[in-house]
């Protein structure tokens, strides 16, 4: 009698530890399937995005100098006022585009939205204030860590020395250099202002694993 009550809460528990293996296992699945999808849609807009602002290969370069031909490959589409120095914009799953940012380091490859919300924050990084891309001062870039390799996830493995590449609608790509890496607080904005000297900078912020403090990448332009 013992042995078979005993057998019942066994199996009871062998049962519970199955479906709970099963559903982690769906749940890791579904995580990794939603990053694939995300990765690949953002980089194949970059992809798409750098081929129709670059008229040929010379326009590829990532230097302070390179910008597209005459022809304006936007020209029939909607204006943008917000943060960016082209009045033409892109879109991407419904949010206005300002340009792309790419971290080869890190296999970073996405559109720069032009509005923060809480839905474009769960669909790329974000501009949140400053010149605009590629305008001389500081433009601050957020965008979530959400420690699975997605938006800002990475900038952690980020260091001194590694190129960020950002190509706005006007289709000028520059190359910038991470020269500074630190963590502050939430509400620390007193990177914003800097004086950069009248060159074309960006702030990367995001929050640490830990959510306890924001981390920071600031880069120059070449």
């Amino acid at each position: 009698m013992f042995e078979s009550k005993y057998s019942k809460v066994l199996t009871v528990i062998l049962v519970i530890v199955i479906i709970a293996i099963v559903g982690l296992l769906g749940f890791l699945a579904y995580d990794y399937y939603q990053n694939y999808i995300i990765t690949k849609d953002t980089s194949e807009f970059v992809d798409n995005f750098q081929g129709e602002v670059t008229s040929d290969e010379e326009n590829v370069v990532g230097d302070a100098n390179t910008t597209t031909d005459n022809t304006n490959p936007f020209e029939n589409l909607q204006d943008s006022n917000a943060g960016n120095n082209s009045n033409q914009k892109r879109t991407y799953k419904g949010f206005g585009v300002l340009g792309t940012m790419e971290i080869p380091a890190t296999n970073f490859s996405y559109p720069v939205l032009e509005k923060v919300t809480k839905k474009s924050l769960e669909t790329s990084v974000v501009f949140l204030c400053g010149p605009g891309l590629n305008q001389p001062g500081n433009t601050v870039i957020i965008g979530h860590n959400y420690r699975n390799g997605l938006f800002f996830s990475n900038n952690k493995k980020l260091n001194k020395g590694d190129k960020i590449y950002i190509t706005d609608n006007s289709g000028t790509k520059l190359t910038y250099t991470i020269y500074d890496k630190f963590e502050t607080s939430d509400d620390d904005t007193s990177f914003y202002q800097r004086d950069t000297g009248g060159k074309p900078e960006v702030s990367l912020s995001t929050c640490t694993d830990d959510s306890k403090a924001r981390l920071i990448l600031l880069a120059r332009a070449e």
